[in-house]
């Protein structure tokens, strides 16, 4: 009798499918592996080994959901439990030594430092008070949910899905197309909606303590979201599903990198900022610091044309931020533009200020920061006046410096433009929330505790909260929940590049400006004089941003109207603070308004203003050539009066906080 063979012959090798990618789904199991078999007898000598038909090992279905899974779902359990125990181990390492790093500073200066506690109690109370109100808005709450249950109904009974939404929250189809997380979106849309606009009605309630509710209303809202929320997140559940879970660790991984850039306290990257060397692929435009002192430096561009103007260009940039907005890459460097149309460029560097700086103010801006530079542009240039471009926050004191010349009879400055400039802060916007003066208190230890300044980081915090959806929980949800890495973004490398700022000078401003509106008054001191904008009687033109969230179009305009006796040009940008702004004509992006006259409000000048498609640049660089003078050799930066010290962009725009 021929003996039993003791192992079965190995089946044939079966070449693996690779996974396929779709929505979060079981995985579908591989077939078994063959179960040993026992021949009763040999096979005859003649006959060609194969391998045995193996017996299907039963899966999990909808009819067996107790069957054992195959090998290949099991091992995919497998990898997807210990890539979860590692997110999990690393975030929880990370929470740890951010617990440790902060164990020895000191504690919250205040456990309500925007003062939220006592605007919501006033709104509450005027709830309160109205009891009608309060069930019209319960009643009001529940016919919503009512329609939302008996559309969820519907679709249950076969229903077309609805178009995808076009909140950038929600924009994974998944959304809409799956019923479950559909009913999830639009009861919290539902929620939301209706709590914002329950804070929103109250009307015996002092406007400023409203605004403050209603902007941490929506904050509070806002960061509930589903979308932030890994198990009510179809996108980064399917990410998760796809990778097995590499996903998840790779957000950990994100998010402890994040709390050790920050120093135990949550910095959330926004971009590759690796990817980008001030002065080798942003900050590019070729030129000389021809001057340099303890406040800034003055950085003269090459030219691009035979012929430049003969007035000069100086621009002062806001000290938030660094010069190099306005030269990011060549493509959309207005810098170079400017230099292309026959501009000789100046650019004011400001000084990245530290502990010696703290008891600068305006009056150091104005006369070692304003005077100086356009003592030594004209120097440089030979030129008797000098054009200027005051943005934003530069644009501010530059109004004021305009009101100061005015003042004195200083002809120095022939004409100026401001980019996103307010001088008259009646309308400005949300940053009005952070001025009053239990934040100011708040604000003033935080720069003593830094030892005179602010901190880069903390106006960047309140920049971001103005947009959180935008500049907070999509990159928590990208970074974090998804696992991606942040984007080579030049612009957001910029935004995250900041400035520390002087107390003296950010406390004056923030009470000058913001809290009392001294300089569109006519109250403000500058220099040792009071200052008044309508003594102003230079050109001047001012550029708006429809969207602009920083210096809201309508404060502009208001700023505009301040000037009362100049010869003011207004237009209105497309898009908002920076991209209404930096808007090359080569992009054909957005639009802009132009409107000759300057009706009282800006609803008047809309409905008189005419439409053009992409940028604004072309109006303003015909209106500043027209202030500029006759054409006349170009400028070399290295064979003026002033000898070059270094090539652009000089060495304080490099300086980190």
């Amino acid at each position: 009798m021929a003996k039993t063979p003791t192992t079965p012959p190995e089946p044939l090798a079966v070449a693996k499918a690779p996974r396929k990618s779709g929505r979060p789904t079981s995985a579908r199991p591989r077939a078994p592996k063959p179960k040993p078999v026992v021949a009763e007898t040999a096979p005859p000598p003649e006959a060609k080994l194969t391998a045995p038909t193996p017996e299907p090992t039963p899966t999990a279905t909808a009819d067996n959901p107790f069957a054992l899974p195959g090998s290949d779902q099991r091992e995919m359990l497998e990898t997807l439990s210990l890539n979860l125990a590692r997110a999990a181990m690393t975030a929880q390492s990370a929470i740890a030594e951010a617990a440790l790093s902060q164990a020895d500073r000191p504690a919250a200066l205040s456990p309500d430092p925007f003062n939220v506690g006592p605007a919501m109690n006033s709104v509450m109370t005027s709830l309160a008070s109205r009891p009608d109100k309060l069930f019209a808005a319960q009643a009001d709450l529940f016919n919503r949910y009512m329609d939302l249950w008996a559309t969820s109904t519907r679709r249950a009974a076969g229903e077309e899905a609805p178009a995808p939404s076009r909140d950038k929250r929600f924009k994974d189809p998944a959304w809409s197309e799956n019923p479950m997380f559909d009913m999830m979106r639009q009861s919290y849309l539902v929620t939301s909606d209706w709590m914002n606009g329950l804070v929103s009605s109250v009307e015996d309630v002092d406007p400023r303590t409203k605004r403050r509710a209603e902007f941490f209303t929506k904050l509070l809202t806002d960061a509930f979201s589903p979308s932030n929320f890994l198990a009510s997140n179809p996108a980064a559940l399917k990410a998760m599903q796809e990778s097995n879970g590499e996903s998840l660790v790779k957000g950990m991984q994100n998010f402890a990198a994040d709390l050790e850039r920050g120093m135990g306290k949550l910095k959330i990257s926004q971009a590759d900022y690796g990817k980008f060397v001030v002065g080798e692929n942003v900050a590019t435009a070729p030129g000389q610091v021809v001057w340099r002192d303890e406040l800034f430096e003055l950085i003269q561009f090459d030219a691009a044309t035979e012929k430049q103007h003969a007035v000069p260009l100086l621009i002062f940039p806001p000290w938030i931020n660094k010069f190099y907005i306005m030269d990011l890459q060549p493509e959309n460097s207005l810098i170079r533009w400017l230099s292309a149309q026959g501009f000789t460029v100046f650019v004011c560097s400001w000084v990245n200020p530290d502990k010696d700086k703290a008891d600068f103010g305006f009056d150091e801006y104005l006369e070692k920061g304003i005077y100086r530079a356009v003592e030594k542009t004209l120097e440089q240039s030979g030129s008797k006046t000098v054009n200027t471009v005051g943005y934003c926050i530069g644009g501010t004191l530059m109004g004021a410096a305009l009101a100061h010349m005015a003042e004195k009879k200083d002809g120095r400055v022939a004409a100026t433009t401001f980019f996103a400039a307010q001088h008259d802060f009646a309308e400005a916007g949300d940053l009005l929330l952070f001025t009053d003066e239990h934040w100011l208190n708040e604000v003033e230890q935080q720069m003593d505790a830094a030892g005179g300044v602010l901190p880069g980081a903390a106006m960047a915090e309140t920049f971001n909260a103005l947009r959180a959806n935008d500049l907070i929980w999509s990159f928590f949800v990208s970074n974090y929940l998804m696992g991606k890495s942040p984007a080579a973004f030049d612009l957001l490398f910029w935004n995250a590049d900041q400035t520390r700022m002087p107390k003296k000078l950010h406390l004056d401003y923030l009470r000058s400006m913001y809290g009392q509106n001294q300089l569109s008054k006519g109250e403000f001191t500058i220099g040792g004089v009071k200052v008044d904008l309508s003594k102003v009687t230079i050109p001047l033109y001012f550029q708006a941003s429809r969207e602009d969230h920083i210096a809201p179009m309508n404060s502009v305009y208001r700023s505009a109207k301040a000037f009362s006796n100049a010869a003011v040009t207004l237009t209105l940008a497309g898009s908002g603070h920076i991209a209404g702004v930096i808007n090359p004509p080569s992009a054909n992006k957005y639009q802009h308004w132009t409107n000759a006259a300057l009706p009282g409000s800006l609803a008047e000048w809309q409905a008189g203003a005419v439409e053009h498609p992409g940028s604004w640049w072309n109006h303003w660089a015909a209106w500043l050539a027209d202030k500029s003078g006759d054409l006349i050799p170009a400028r070399d930066p290295n064979r003026g009066p002033l000898k070059p010290i270094e090539p652009a962009p000089g060495s304080y725009v490099k300086v980190k906080s």
